[in-house]
C-alpha cells in the first residue's frame, strides 16, 4: 500500500512551472504542472550535467534543462532523442487541490545522485560517468 505525503497545493505550482521539494536525504524533487494541470515529479537533476530541471521551461509534457537545452519527458524522465539518459521519476497524485508524493520513494529513491559542482572535475562519484 502506498503511503502518500502532501507536499504542496496545486495552486502553489504555477501553470507550466515547477516547485522544488526538499527531502531529508538526497537531492530535491521537482514537481511540475503541465498545461492541462497534470502533475509530474522528477529528481531535480538533468541526466546530462545535473542542471536544475525545476528552473527549466515546461512545454506540453516536457521540460527543457536551463543549462544546455536538453529536453526531458515529464512522464518517464527520459531525455528526448538524439540525447540519451534518464532522471528518476516519483509517483504523484492530486486530490482535492493537494499534491501528494509517494513517501517511500521520497525517502529511498535516487539517494546516491550528487549535486553538480563547477570545475573540470565536477563530480567524483559514479553519476559523473552516467
Amino acid at each position: 500500500m502506498t503511503r502518500w505525503t502532501a507536499v504542496c497545493s496545486l495552486d502553489d505550482l504555477p501553470p507550466l512551472g515547477a516547485r522544488r521539494i526538499a527531502r531529508a536525504q538526497g537531492l530535491p524533487v521537482a514537481v511540475f504542472r503541465a498545461h492541462d494541470d497534470r502533475v509530474y515529479a522528477l529528481l531535480d537533476r538533468c541526466p546530462h550535467k545535473g542542471g536544475p530541471l525545476s528552473q527549466g521551461l515546461v512545454a506540453g509534457d516536457r521540460v527543457t534543462c536551463p543549462l544546455h537545452g536538453w529536453t526531458i519527458g515529464l512522464a518517464d524522465g527520459s531525455a528526448q532523442a538524439p540525447d540519451e539518459g534518464r532522471t528518476p521519476t516519483f509517483a504523484c497524485r492530486v486530490e482535492t487541490g493537494v499534491v501528494y508524493l509517494d513517501a517511500d520513494e521520497l525517502a529511498q529513491r535516487a539517494l546516491d545522485a550528487c549535486a553538480p559542482t563547477a570545475g573540470p572535475r565536477a563530480c567524483a562519484c559514479a553519476c559523473a560517468e552516467a
